[in-house]
């Protein structure tokens, strides 16, 4: 008798079913988890990539606003400078010299031409061509005009640029500078005194001749601004003297010795109150503070200083050499040089 053996078919398609379903499952979810993390990875570029628009977008908007206060500012400095220039025409029109402040580079490079040096005193001559300043350095110096190592001189204005002379006496830490006349420059009087580069010297002495000048007076007034000493010379006083001697009368063929000696006097005092009244009005309708001119002669400037002796016909030139040389003492101690 065979036997019967009965297989659960329900039962292994069970199992197949089961498991088919559960791998189903899973793979859903792993679909799903990778569905969800390409979103999120295209959320995140996509708002990286926001960011970076609202970064240039800014960094536009910045740059935008730069260029506009940049535009508003450079209309701003347009507007001034054209304001400046219509009140410095209509100043000029009115004989108003503007002001001209030099910067902190023009003054470094005035100083390197000249060379400027902390531990000297330096002196500027300046004024109209043939106003005898290249002669007045030489006498300050205690040189001849022949002599060597003196400032080059002659009838028609020798400098074309700025004379640079040491003094010759270990005593006097001075430099002496022959500045260009301004007649021989094509430039007005009020851009004279920045062309070339006043501004830097520690005294500035107006040397004039024949008649006390517009440019003269302009120098004043820029010393008077950068608050730098001055000295109002007139020179040549011999000649000036020995002509109005003429024109009152002196024949040098004819006159002896007391007519000339009268003659003179009276000549030197006619000339001494004729210049002093003369610059004292200047000064005044300039609208200058008075101050004191030297008159002096070249000549007698030489023997005070090179022969230490006082020439009978001297005027203001021992004053002057005893207030320069107090002048440069008093802001730079300079040991004292007693002149007699």
């Amino acid at each position: 008798m065979g036997t019967t053996v009965q297989i659960d078919l329900d039962s292994e398609s069970n199992l197949t079913f089961t498991e088919t379903g559960e791998e189903v499952r899973l793979s859903d979810e792993r679909s799903l988890a990778e569905i969800e993390s390409a979103i999120a990875k295209a959320e995140e570029e996509a708002e990286a990539a926001r960011q970076v628009i609202r970064e240039e977008r800014e960094r536009a908007r910045a740059a935008q606003d730069t260029a506009e206060r940049v535009s508003r500012e450079a209309t701003e400095k347009a507007r001034i400078a054209k304001q400046a220039q219509e009140e410095a025409e209509a100043n000029l029109r009115k004989g108003i010299q503007p002001i001209i402040i030099p910067t902190a580079e023009e003054v470094a490079a005035a100083k390197l031409k000249v060379q400027y040096q902390d531990h000297l005193f330096h002196f500027a001559i300046a004024g109209v061509s043939g106003s005898g300043k290249s002669s007045l350095i030489n006498a300050f110096r205690g040189l001849r005009n022949k002599d060597v190592g003196a400032a080059p001189t002659g009838i028609v204005e020798t400098t074309s640029t700025v004379g640079r002379y040491p003094d010759p006496n270990p005593r006097n830490p001075f430099v002496w500078y022959d500045i260009p006349g301004a007649g021989t420059l094509q430039q007005s009087d009020w851009l004279y005194f920045n062309s070339q580069g006043l501004f830097v010297f520690d005294c500035i002495i107006v040397l004039f001749d024949a008649r006390f000048t517009t440019t003269d007076v302009a120098i004043l007034k820029n010393c008077q601004r950068f608050q730098i000493p001055t000295y109002i010379v007139r020179s040549k006083a011999d000649t000036h003297i020995r002509n109005i001697m003429r024109d009152i009368g002196y024949d040098s063929s004819s006159d002896d010795r007391a007519r000339r000696t009268e003659l003179y006097n009276t000549a030197r005092e006619q000339y001494i109150k004729e210049t002093r009244v003369t610059v004292q009005r200047n000064l005044r309708e300039a609208d200058l503070p008075d101050q004191k001119v030297y008159i002096v002669c070249n000549t007698t400037v030489f023997s005070t200083v090179k022969d230490r002796t006082l020439a009978p016909k001297t005027i203001d030139e021992l004053d002057l050499m005893r207030d320069l040389l107090e002048e440069a003492r008093s802001r730079r101690c300079v040991p004292q040089r007693i002149l007699q």
